[in-house]
């Protein structure tokens, strides 16, 4: 199954139908999740992340829900670092957005709200990852491996 080709490896992910839905099983909140455009980026995205970035499944949070100046949000992947402290924010958007300031704006929210090191933002097709120093954000030319964050 191969929703939309990304700019990612190809990975196999067990699926199923259920009424008229697609379904796509999330590993990490371990259920099956409908297949969205922007859940097939989300589910490339963690399996690129643990897969071949070697981060761990364990340190790994999907939708967690964070209070950003006074309202419920929930960033697509948030992920800790040994002490449970937020140390990237992944925002996913589905390949047919572009990536804009609207949605650096958002991710930027949700760093300030976690005070992460890093934010990854990617629609599948361009990945923009960021690291966060002194008050300014230096763009990486590669996602870090997790022993590098």
């Amino acid at each position: 199954m191969q929703k939309f080709k990304l700019n990612l490896p190809d990975f196999e992910f067990k699926t199923k139908f259920e009424k008229n839905d697609e379904l796509i099983f999330d590993p990490i909140r371990k259920k099956y999740i409908i297949l969205t455009d922007e859940e097939w980026v989300r589910q490339n995205i963690l399996r690129y992340l643990v897969d071949f970035l070697k981060y761990p499944q364990s340190l790994l949070g999907v939708e967690k829900q964070i209070k950003v100046f006074n309202t419920i949000k929930r960033p697509d992947i948030i992920v800790f670092n040994n002490n449970l402290k937020p140390k990237m924010i992944v925002e996913c958007k589905r390949p047919q957005i572009d990536i804009s300031n609207d949605t650096l704006n958002q991710a930027i929210n949700y760093f300030i709200e976690l005070k992460a090191d890093y934010f990854l933002l990617t629609n599948g097709l361009k990945h923009f990852c960021c690291k966060i120093e002194n008050n300014s954000c230096k763009f990486l030319e590669q996602i870090p491996t997790f022993d590098k964050l």
